[in-house]
Formats: C-alpha cells, sequence, structure tokens
C-alpha cells in the first residue's frame, strides 16, 4: 500500500475515534498527513459553522480554508479555552509516545497548540512508528532567534550533538530556512534517545550513533558505531535523575537541557506530561505529548499506540 493512502487511513479513524461532534475549537497542526484529517473531518457531515479551527501556519491555515472551514489565529483565542482536541502530524514517535516534530518548520506554533488542548492526536504512518526518537529519523529540530545562531551550535557540540546544521531553503543560494515567525531551524543529530526506564538497565534498544551525512530533515540514517565508543562511558545526573548514560540521552532530560539555552526558542522534543495526565493534576492546560497516535501500515491497517500498548483498529 502506498504511503498517502496509509496516511488516509489513518487520518480517517483518528477523526472518528477523537473528533467531538459538540466542539467549539480544534487545533489543526502542519503535517503532511493533516490534509486528509481535514477531508476526515468534512467527510463526518458534521454542523461545522460554530467550529473555529487554529491552525500551527501558513499552510496548515490555507488547508482549514481549503475545505470551507473557519480559521482563528491562535493569539485571537480567548484566556480561558482550552481547544477540545488537536490533530498533528510527526517526524517519529516513540513507545511512551515522545514525538519528534518541527521537520516542517512549525514547531514553535505546534507545540503552542497541542499545549492548549484538552488532547493532542497525532496521525502518521509506519514509518514513523519507532521504539526509541532519533532511530530513523536523523536530528531533532531546533527553532532558535537568528541572533543566537552561534552560540546555540556551540552549546549543542558540548551536549553532544556531532553536527548540529543550520537548515537552509530549498535553494541554498536563497540563505537560511525562516519560520513563520522569521526564526532559524537547526537540525541537532544525537545518538538514539534512550526512554527512563532505559536508563535503570531495562528494555533498552543497541544505542547508535550515525554518520554526520544523514543528518538532513528526512533522509534515512546510516548506522556506524556504538555510542559508547564516541561518547565514552559516564553517567550523568541531574535534580530530576538521571539524565544519560554512556553519554546516550534520555528524552526529557536532553529536551530541558536545549530549551535552557539562550536563544533557543522551541525543541522539536514533544515529551512530559499528555492531556489527560495534566487534567488529571489538575492543570489547565494540556500537555506536549498526545494521548493517542494513529499509524497507516503497509498492509492496510491501522495500528493506534496509546498507554504504552500498540492495538490495530477498524
Amino acid at each position: 500500500m502506498d504511503i498517502e493512502t496509509a496516511k488516509r487511513n489513518a487520518a480517517h479513524l483518528a477523526v472518528r475515534d477523537h473528533f467531538p461532534p459538540t466542539a467549539s475549537y480544534i487545533g489543526i497542526g502542519s503535517g503532511t498527513t493533516i490534509v486528509y484529517v481535514l477531508e476526515a473531518i468534512v467527510a463526518l457531515k458534521h454542523d461545522t459553522s460554530r467550529i473555529r479551527f487554529v491552525p500551527t501556519g501558513y499552510q496548515s491555515r490555507q488547508n482549514i480554508i481549503k475545505y470551507n472551514l473557519t480559521p482563528i489565529a491562535f493569539d485571537s483565542l480567548p484566556d480561558d479555552i482550552l481547544l477540545d482536541v488537536a490533530f498533528d502530524g510527526a517526524d517519529e514517535i516513540d513507545e511512551e509516545l515522545n514525538c519528534i516534530k518541527g521537520g516542517g518548520a512549525c514547531l514553535y506554533q505546534e507545540k503552542l497548540v497541542a499545549m492548549r488542548a484538552r488532547k493532542f492526536v497525532c496521525v502518521a504512518d509506519h514509518r514513523k512508528l519507532q521504539p526509541r526518537l532519533l532511530t530513523h529519523w536523523p536530528t531533532i529540530p531546533i527553532e532558535i532567534d537568528p541572533l543566537s545562531l552561534s552560540p546555540v551550535l556551540t552549546a549543542l557540540r558540548a551536549l553532544g550533538s556531532p553536527l548540529p546544521t543550520l537548515r537552509t531553503g530549498p535553494m541554498d543560494k536563497a540563505g537560511p530556512l525562516k519560520t513563520d515567525q522569521s526564526n532559524f531551524i537547526i537540525d541537532a543529530p544525537f545518538p538514539t534517545l534512550l526512554l527512563p526506564r532505559d536508563i535503570h538497565g531495562r528494555h533498552a534498544p543497541a544505542p547508535t550513533t550515525r554518520d554526520s551525512t544523514s543528518a538532513a530533515p528526512g533522509a534515512t540514517p546510516s548506522l556506524t558505531t556504538d555510542v559508547e565508543e564516541t561518547a565514552g562511558s559516564s553517567v550523568s545526573t541531574a535534580q530530576g535523575g538521571a539524565m544519560r548514560e554512556k553519554g546516550v540521552w534520555e528524552v526529557e532530560a536532553l529536551a530541558r537541557e536545549i530549551k535552557l539555552i539562550e536563544g533557543v526558542l522551541s525543541v522539536g522534543l514533544f515529551v512530559g506530561e499528555d492531556g489527560d495526565e495534566a487534567a488529571a493534576a489538575g492543570k489547565k492546560k494540556g500537555g506536549q505529548k498526545p494521548v493517542a497516535a494513529y499509524f497507516g501500515m503497509a498492509d492496510g491497517s491501522v495500528v493506534m499506540r496509546s498507554g504504552g500498548v500498540d492495538v490495530r483498529v477498524e
């Protein structure tokens, strides 16, 4: 089955399961799968005239308009409003629903919308379904203030990224790619990231490092050597607990460390709480992680990952 059909299958089931007919505000992401989410919403034939759709970027807004739905800018939302649900894609999703996002250069707005939604639902194809982040997707996208480029690159190298690279536009001569907010994107390769339980020696996949030539978004990385050969064997800890083992970062710890770099606006690691967990803790906001992710598989089926379990859905 071709990839586009797989995306469509996943999108239609995600919308069927999570689109509330009484919704007032819906977040619409920027991933390539989102056109199928909009298609699925329209196919439900609900009255959408009262619903406002919150885009995560220019292209997202144009897609909303294309399907005759009504967009509203994120900064026009009433202060006390949470979105009923946000749908978006991802570049890679691990076993605990941590995500890499930002291949389309909209990660800052995508994170704002996800964290403003009661629940965030991810839609992707089977290539994005992985046990750990940076298994096949080669880099972490990071949105930065243009003035901070040099010190941010230096800081990322100090954290263990072998070749963090400023993303350029489709034609190199046009210079650096700029986001909708006129910021720059750095793509930073790291060894495959660990989950917290991996630090304690359970279920850890074999760590790998990549040839730095594969650090462009969307490229398939070439696996070269065990990370221990290049990163040493020390275990670093921080106030929140173990951060990395044998030079390999735990996913949430790395997200925190990168965000602390002066000049970094947003990190393309979506980690921490999901919307359900935030609500259970009494927080009036959503979470970075999806409550569920739907993957269109090569055989035509759809796998839903939620709560640490993968199930095939009909």
